[in-house]
């Protein structure tokens, strides 16, 4: 577990490093036009249901909890248990993007997409806002149906007995990609949801 152990660890921080390169930008972009539209941004935010925003970021803490325990679980030769935690993980993934389609549906429903006649009637900021949101969540809603099917092969893995306690590197790369999703979340949230 030595050498091949901690290449695939300093992979997995890479690749993730180019992510938060990619997030960044945006995460910039969306300052940028923040700080030229506050009102604007202000007023679109008020769409936002915070509710249905928060009910989502205890689903996503949650599930980087369970994958936390399903790495401990495995670490303890406890692989049925990694398993079923894997599957928690799994079916709170799948609830976060059951409530975004909600949220989308909605804001759809309202008129509020791009290119919509009512959108375009609105200021430049609440135009903007939305298609940032719209990029922003979408991107990220790729990312953790991306995380669902890795970590559904992890349960796969973990069952034919490919991931051990001597072996766990696979599932720890995905915990780790994982946990970013969750974070890239953690910093959505306030950006879109509790602006003031």
């Amino acid at each position: 577990m030595g050498v091949d152990y901690e290449g695939k660890k300093i992979g997995m921080w890479m690749f993730l490093f180019t992510e938060l390169l990619f997030f960044g930008g945006m995460f910039l972009l969306y300052s940028v036009f923040r700080y030229r539209f506050p009102l604007d941004f202000h007023a679109a935010a008020a769409h936002e249901n915070v509710w249905l925003g928060s009910v989502n970021t205890f689903i996503l803490l949650t599930s980087s909890f369970a994958i936390a325990l399903a790495i401990s679980a495995m670490r303890k030769g406890r692989s049925r248990l990694s398993a079923s935690l894997q599957l928690a993980t799994i079916g709170m993934g799948i609830a976060f993007l059951c409530i975004k389609s909600v949220e989308w549906a909605t804001k759809i429903q309202l008129g509020l997409y791009p290119n919509s006649p009512v959108l375009l009637q609105k200021g430049p900021g609440e135009v903007l806002f939305f298609g940032l949101y719209y990029v922003m969540t979408g991107i990220h809603g790729l990312h953790v149906l991306i995380g669902i099917c890795v970590i559904a092969f992890m349960v796969v893995l973990t069952r034919r007995k490919k991931i051990t306690r001597q072996n766990p590197i696979k599932l720890e790369n995905t915990g780790l990609y994982w946990h970013f999703v969750d974070i890239v979340w953690i910093y959505l949230f306030p950006l879109f949801y509790l602006i003031t």
